[in-house]
């Protein structure tokens, strides 16, 4: 349905006939979801709200039907109509007057969708994201019946009765609008409308690095108990004020965090020479996360160093250090000096030595690594850590490294919580969702979960609960609530080890229990080395693939292998799936990706076999086996695939107490 000779036609025609009632300045003021180019969820009641002057009579009428609305502002000048809207269609438009006419244009009737979530969510298919094939697919994102509209980054301690947007509202899916916008949210629509032809409008409101309680209502987060105090300061915000700025708080709280580390000197870094005595310290092999090597529930400092020896034909080259991920920031020396810092969990680490600065030998490379909650460490792709010299040459830097406790964060007081940023209960639903709840709406998209890791047995509760009360504060019913299985990530485990990215995905996974939810797998298209995976394509088909089934009713496959039940029998275990139908691997090989543990919780890689529709989970290490867990991990290798080429979602058949708990 695109833009044709008719459709310009009567577009024509409706600016003239508007032409004739008018064009001037209305006094009435509408909140930002209304535009030019807007879509309103077709066959429904759709309110239309705003501002005028007290007992101004508001008129409303359209031009896909002869009927007309009015109503009155009140003492405070709100109003509301709500209108009803056919069959999906357009371009239309709407004359909104309290005696001077407001008109909307290039209206369309269709299907809107609320996509929501965290950084893999606001991924833009250019700026920071260049995604794959970025450049073609914003050349090929000619789709003027999608709409987007951009929500802008607000919070609020409070509910906030309208929204800030950017480019000035709605605008059409073309090359000039879309390089910025949630490329999820863009292959999502693209999928679903090059199916159906239903125009759709893309409520993108996301924000990178985001936790879920943010997204969640106060009421809803006071009938869960860890959440109670936070929402409580929220509320009381302002009340109580001491005079000192966040910003001042937080200087003297990182004052006592250097003050405090042992290995610094006043200000000055105490373990960074190569001659120093290091025999007293640790070993740690790296990549890692430091909880999974040896210190579970730690944050603090940690300082990081190993010997690196630099070949003679090296020297008077330039030198790249290339130490991958850090959680969550570092400083970084080389032979006593320092080479440079970074901030943020993940943001990929590379220092640079200029050729005048490298000699030939060997030299104590050190990293102090700050770690303020969750988990911590270089963490990143074995692959990736390394020394690279100019001509191409590489020494790995994977391996032991020695490491020492600077400080532990249990030995100081907690860190001042900020007042004005987006990781607080209540703020981001308050300024990015509250404003759209009268709006109605198809249903919600949402990629979200990594900020919730170190907390996933929390996300069991936390994440059912969010869904649940956005339905409830938007009152259409269960509206479709699908969302993405976080990717795989980080450096494959040699041995199945705990892992709180497992334990998220398996809260996720549980979350399938509430009605009309639906989750796109992704375990098999992330990237160890970066937390926001570029293919972004296949995301969105497979949150599309869902919609497509179960909100649209298309025949496609919309989901891989999802476990239901288990069986053990003469020393293996059989497992049994729904959409089980062709099961077989990705790659053709044997499958990977099992483990199997006794009584004793201990796991074990296990042989597993396609026998039929089950699979049978055996290992000569385990003879009476308990439990089966299958993609257990940070970033495992696995590959289960049913005959539509879907992957199976990573899960457990035991229910042994999270790590995370």
């Amino acid at each position: 349905m695109m833009l044709n000779r008719e459709i310009k036609k009567k577009l024509l025609s409706i600016i003239v006939m508007l032409c004739i009632s008018g064009f001037a300045q209305a006094k009435v003021k509408l909140p930002a979801v209304f535009s030019d180019y807007m879509v309103f969820q077709q066959k429904t009641k759709a309110a239309v709200w705003g501002k005028a002057d007290p007992g101004k009579t508001i008129t409303i009428s359209t031009t896909w039907s002869r009927a007309r609305y009015t109503s009155k502002a009140d003492e405070l000048g709100n109003w509301k109509i709500l209108v009803s809207t056919p069959s999906y269609g357009g371009p239309y438009a709407m004359t909104i007057s309290d005696g001077e006419p407001l008109i909307l244009m290039n209206i369309l009737i269709g299907e809107v969708w609320v996509c929501s979530g965290q950084s893999n969510m606001e991924m833009p298919l250019a700026g920071w994201g260049k995604i794959n094939n970025y450049e073609q697919e914003i050349a090929d994102a000619k789709y003027p019946e999608i709409r987007l509209l951009q929500v802008d980054h607000v919070t609020s301690n409070t509910p906030l009765d309208d929204a800030r947007v950017a480019n000035s509202g709605w605008k059409l899916c073309i090359p000039q609008f879309v390089p910025e916008f949630s490329a999820v949210a863009y292959f999502f629509a693209r999928e679903i409308y090059n199916k159906t032809k239903v125009p759709i409008g893309l409520i993108h409101t996301s924000w990178g690095g985001t936790i879920a309680e943010a997204w969640t209502s106060a009421a809803t987060l006071k009938t869960i108990p860890d959440f109670v105090e936070a929402v409580n300061k929220i509320e009381n915000e302002g009340k109580d004020k001491t005079g000192t700025s966040y910003e001042q708080q937080l200087a003297s709280w990182q004052k006592i965090v250097l003050e405090k580390d042992a290995g610094m000197i006043g200000s000055k870094p105490a373990w960074i020479a190569s001659s120093l005595d290091v025999s007293s310290w640790k070993t740690m092999s790296l990549p890692s996360e430091w909880e999974q090597a040896g210190m579970p529930g730690f944050d603090g400092v940690v300082w990081f160093r190993k010997n690196i020896t630099i070949p003679q034909a090296w020297e008077g080259k330039e030198l790249t250090i290339n130490l991958g991920t850090i959680d969550d920031n570092d400083i970084t020396f080389l032979d006593g000096e320092k080479i440079g810092e970074t901030e943020g969990y993940n943001k990929p680490r590379s220092y640079t030595i200029p050729a005048n600065k490298v000699k030939a030998g060997t030299f104590a490379l050190v990293v102090r690594v700050f770690d303020g909650a969750g988990g911590g460490g270089i963490y990143g792709n074995k692959e990736v850590i390394s020394l690279v010299s100019e001509g191409g040459s590489r020494i790995s830097l994977d391996g032991d490294w020695q490491y020492k406790v600077g400080l532990n964060l249990k030995d100081i007081a907690p860190a001042p919580a900020s007042n004005t940023g987006p990781n607080r209960t209540t703020v981001l639903y308050n300024a990015m969702i509250h404003p759209f709840l009268q709006f109605p709406i198809k249903g919600a998209i949402w990629y979200q979960g990594e900020s919730n890791v170190d907390r996933a047995y929390q996300y069991r509760t936390l994440f059912p609960a969010m869904i649940k009360d956005w339905r409830k504060q938007w009152g259409v019913g269960d509206f479709p609530f699908y969302f993405v299985q976080l990717a795989n990530f980080m450096q494959v485990d040699a041995v199945p080890v705990a892992s709180a990215w497992a334990e998220l995905r398996d809260a996720q996974r549980q979350t399938l229990s509430l009605p009309n939810t639906g989750m796109a797998v992704s375990i098999d298209i992330g990237d160890g080395a970066d937390i926001h995976p570029k293919n972004k394509q296949d995301i969105g088909k497979r949150l599309a693939l869902i919609a497509l089934a179960k909100t649209y009713g298309v025949n496609v496959p919309y989901t891989g292998p999802v476990y239901q039940s288990a069986k053990i029998e003469s020393g293996t275990v059989k497992l049994n799936f729904t959409a089980a139908e062709g099961l077989k691997t990705s790659d053709g090989a044997e499958l990977k990706g099992f483990a199997i543990a006794g009584s004793d919780q201990k796991f074990h890689w296990a042989k597993a076999e396609i026998k039929g529709n089950q699979i049978v989970v055996s290992s000569t290490e385990v003879t009476n086996p308990v439990a089966v867990r299958y993609a257990w991990g940070n970033n495992p290798v696995c590959n289960l695939v049913n005959g539509a080429a879907l992957p199976a979602s990573p899960f457990r058949t035991d229910s042994w107490q999270d790590t995370t708990k």
